[in-house]
């Protein structure tokens, strides 16, 4: 990974590593976004996802946007999504991330078998796939829209609103042997189409 890659804006005060492809800015630096993502992804991505229940794909290999059925009542409102018919896999675990301060960056990893399914159930994040040759950023900001990240898909949340729930579902039951936490070893793997 060359320098070129990370853009550090002027001003900024680096206190530790700057991940691949980040721009930081601030003092102290924080991230305020990532390279080679189209600028207007972020409001594009969010409003892609169908006006009605069902998948669109995104631009990164495997990943798709869901639209899932949302239930407005006087009494509160519902949404839901059913493993094997509405949602792209059958779970083994969640886990949920809250109290995240702004500043920070979660997953910045990748999977080598397994799939998962965000979901900002409250506030609003951004999510950042990255297949290896292609990335994009999407806003989850509704409970009633899920992102799927297949394995071998790098993925970075950060934009943290100070009230956001973040709740994953994955596939497989947690292996930290299964984790990609080294960018390079990703990409040689996202390149020979390998999960090892």
């Amino acid at each position: 990974m060359s320098e070129s890659d990370r853009i550090v804006r002027p001003g900024a005060v680096v206190t530790r590593d700057v991940p691949p492809h980040a721009v930081v800015a601030g003092n102290p630096a924080q991230i305020v976004g990532y390279t080679d993502v189209a600028a207007a992804a972020t409001q594009i991505a969010a409003s892609r996802a169908p006006e009605n229940p069902g998948a669109t794909p995104s631009r990164v290999r495997g990943v798709t946007l869901h639209k899932l059925p949302k239930v407005l009542d006087l009494r509160g409102n519902l949404t839901v999504g059913e493993f094997g018919r509405t949602l792209p896999f059958e779970a083994r675990r969640y886990f949920m991330v809250f109290g995240v301060p702004n500043a920070e960056v979660r997953g910045e990893h990748a999977h080598r078998t397994c799939h998962q399914f965000l979901v900002c159930a409250h506030g609003s994040l951004s999510v950042v796939a990255d297949d290896g040759s292609m990335r994009e950023e999407f806003v989850l900001d509704d409970p009633s829209v899920g992102l799927h990240l297949p394995p071998l898909t790098w993925g970075i949340q950060y934009k943290y609103s100070p009230d956001a729930v973040l709740l994953v579902f994955a596939s497989e039951y947690y292996d930290p042997a299964e984790y990609i936490r080294d960018y390079g070893e990703f990409l040689e793997l996202a390149a020979a189409g390998n999960i090892r």
